[in-house]
């Protein structure tokens, strides 16, 4: 799998691409050290570059920057917190799956949760002009992603696919909120 043809086609043509997908391995080890771990630089990178080097205009005080190593401790604790959502989502997707008609299959979930989060990732380059970050809501195609590989990948009847997508998606922000806090207690941590 070459990562620039596989996100662009994901991103382009997922339909046809799924079906591709699901006759792939679901290897942990390469799904994540072929494609997470560099598709997922590209937010935490831009993000740092972004408030840490750019800086944030704040009008009345002028440009706000982040304090150098507290913005590295950010970018490296959501780096690695990435891996950790996207395993987790995973497990969440092949756990409910028999409770929408579906079939259990750990690799094929994990394949989802990683192909998924595909736009969210490419959409983080956004982050690197703050007043452009507004646009990284685009990552929310991974919504469509998701629900266009349920019934493909995890076999559920195509009418049970948006529910699933949406308990998916609340279960994703709910990860998404514990997360946040815990960045922000860390941050907050006095050193």
């Amino acid at each position: 799998m070459n990562l620039i043809q596989r996100a662009k086609a994901i991103i382009m043509s997922p339909a046809s691409e799924w079906p591709v997908i699901e006759r792939e391995s679901g290897d942990v080890t390469y799904l994540f050290t072929n494609y997470v771990a560099i598709l997922a630089l590209i937010p935490v990178v831009a993000g740092f570059i972004g408030t840490s080097i750019i800086g944030v205009s704040v009008p009345v005080i002028g440009t706000f920057r982040v304090p150098f190593f507290s913005g590295l401790f950010n970018a490296l604790f959501v780096y690695l917190m990435t891996f950790v959502v996207v395993y987790v989502v995973g497990l969440i997707i092949d756990l409910l799956a028999p409770t929408f008609e579906g079939q259990k299959n750990s690799a094929n979930a994990l394949k989802l949760a990683v192909y998924s989060y595909t736009p969210v990732w490419l959409a983080g380059i956004f982050l690197l002009i703050p007043g452009l970050a507004f646009l990284s809501v685009l990552g929310l195609y991974g919504f469509y992603l998701l629900s266009i590989g349920l019934p493909i990948l995890m076999k559920v009847p195509k009418d049970k696919a948006l529910i699933y997508t949406v308990t998916i998606v609340v279960c994703a922000l709910v990860i998404a909120i514990v997360v946040g806090l815990l960045q922000a207690a860390l941050v907050s941590f006095p050193r």
